[in-house]
């Protein structure tokens, strides 16, 4: 400003802004703060978290993502971190926890050396150790085929590994392998898995060894009639998208009926156009119905009569999984039905599960569609039950899908430091801190591991380096004997794609923040009654 002259204000009127290293230090803060706050939950041996919301529902899970979507976080940099979180459960079903942990890592490694190196060669070298990363992930990584049986179930184990499907892992490990091949689809390149046909139903009661898997799906309805039988075998299975009823007109129109002849009459003719509705169902040859739309009460009647199962107001993502099931095609008109549109199914039974009712469709050839019948003793535990399954299906899919695996326990890290730490001498430059600095970070996993096994964490490390130093690879850190074992062999294993998407979503965040040196809040974004915490708060 010159002498004499008015400051210019280009901000509003209480704006915070916050510059240099005090912005880029309260960023860093808050994303270390969210990869401490899951950091104990890493492992067999991580402890879980109990979550009460502002309705006093509780969560107890030791779950990454379940942990950072329930608690609620104000500042922008803690919400970068939850995203990645995020977008791994999404992309690879599970390290969640490790992809939080590994960016709080890597940013606090930047900042002990942001001081001498500037952050956008600490950016650069973070990027080629990622870069470099990645090509010794996939030399690392071993062949693995859907037909491995033995294999996929011990990436399930491994997934459900401390967590309260632990200690059922056998069983559940066995489900999850067999509901990914039966919902596995062939393709030119491999195999492509739609999770989304594993159906989860989760019923209070018994306990958890009484899960099962059913070959078909259960639809959360029951018969329309009760004159219609409970269970058909050997199930011709329609599947209708039109209402089993009188249909309205397309045009407003009144009948005058002037003597009681008529009316009969014309109860007669719609009574009529029921019966030939049932009668062309009943003629294609279906016993079974699943009906998107309603049913006539009268046309309930008809099918009970002719010993036809009938299902009414069916969801249509139910729909789609039925089709995978029997085979059979949707119709939207039932007057073209034919016996070519009909799926065919071993039974259609009526079930009592818990206080709900089910229609389940099971016993079909090749059913490419299965469901998961979880069960156990309080809400909680089903709970935590339902998240650590749906973790091992959608890991062993990813698995199926990529054909690559690595071990776990910490193996594929310690690898991974000890080949950049060389690479790094090749790198040259103020690149060459960063490169390191994203080594030591890797090592982060393994030193947890040991930690939240109440171990000697320097010890494990040095076990680690060690092993691998002299060749062996696969060796991870063995929490529950507390040495270094080959994970290979322990079947301790994880797809491919969970390490390489956390490194890939780490170091991005940890770029993201790194490059931030001015935060601008708008007025109103402070604690003093606005509507978010002050930016240097979590």
């Amino acid at each position: 400003m010159l002498g004499g002259q008015q400051p210019v204000l280009v901000l509003q009127e209480g704006t915070e802004r916050e510059q240099g290293k005090g912005a880029r230090s309260n960023n860093i803060m808050a994303a270390r703060a969210v990869g401490d706050a899951v950091r104990t939950t890493l492992g067999p041996k991580g402890m879980d978290k109990m979550l009460v919301d502002s309705m006093g529902d509780v969560v107890i899970t030791n779950d990454g993502v379940t942990i950072l979507n329930e608690i609620d976080l104000d500042h922008p940099a803690a919400n970068m971190v939850v995203e990645i979180a995020e977008t791994q459960d999404q992309e690879a079903g599970d390290g969640t926890t490790t992809s939080v942990v590994l960016a709080g890592e890597l940013l606090k490694r930047a900042e002990d050396l942001v001081e001498d190196v500037h952050p956008t060669l600490i950016c650069a070298g973070y990027r080629k150790a990622a870069t470099r990363a990645l090509d010794i992930l996939e030399e690392y990584a071993i062949d693995v085929d859907i037909d491995d049986e033995d294999t996929l179930r011990s990436i399930a184990q491994t997934a459900m590994t401390g967590k309260n499907a632990e200690a059922s892992s056998d069983l559940l490990g066995d489900l999850t392998v067999r509901a990914v091949r039966a919902v596995a689809d062939e393709t030119d390149d491999g195999h492509l898995v739609d999770t989304d046909n594993v159906q989860f139903i989760a019923q209070e009661g018994g306990s958890v060894d009484d899960t099962e898997l059913i070959e078909g799906i259960l639809v959360n309805k029951d018969r329309v009639h009760t004159g219609m039988p409970t269970e058909v075998t050997d199930a011709n299975v329609a599947l209708i998208d039109e209402a089993i009823e009188v249909q309205d007109t397309e045009v407003d129109a009144s009948i005058q009926v002037t003597d009681p002849d008529q009316l009969q009459s014309f109860l007669d003719q719609e009574e009529e156009m029921i019966e030939e509705l049932v009668d062309a169902i009943d003629d294609a040859g279906a016993d079974v119905v699943f009906c998107q739309k309603g049913i006539d009460d009268l046309a309930q009647h008809f099918l009970a009569k002719r010993g036809i199962y009938a299902v009414r107001r069916a969801k249509s993502s139910d729909m789609e999984k039925l089709e995978r099931v029997t085979g059979a095609s949707t119709i939207s008109s039932i007057k073209d039905i034919a016996a070519d549109d009909l799926g065919q199914v071993g039974s259609v039974e009526e079930r009592t599960i818990g206080d709900d009712t089910f229609t389940a469709v099971e016993g079909s050839d090749g059913a490419r569609s299965v469901s998961i019948l979880l069960r156990g003793g309080t809400e909680h535990v089903i709970d935590e039950i339902e998240r650590s399954i749906q973790d091992a299906v959608r890991v062993t899919s990813v698995a199926v899908e990529d054909g690559k695996i690595v071990p776990g326990g910490g193996a594929p890290e310690t690898e991974l430091a000890l080949r950049l730490r060389d690479y790094a001498n090749k790198v040259g430059g103020r690149e060459q801190l960063a490169v390191e600095a994203f080594a030591e970070a890797l090592e982060i996993v393994p030193r947890t591991l040991a930690e939240n096994a109440g171990l000697d964490a320097i010890q494990a490390l040095v076990d680690l380096r060690a092993a691998h130093e002299s060749g062996d690879k696969a060796y991870g850190f063995d929490v529950f004997e507390g040495e270094v074992a080959n994970s290979q062999e322990a079947n301790v294993l994880e797809p491919l794609r969970v390490k390489t998407q956390a490194l890939q979503s780490a170091t991005e965040v940890a770029d993201m923040i790194l490059r931030i040196d001015d935060v601008i809040a708008a007025s109103g974004f402070s604690d003093d009654g606005g509507d978010g915490p002050d930016l240097p708060d979590l």
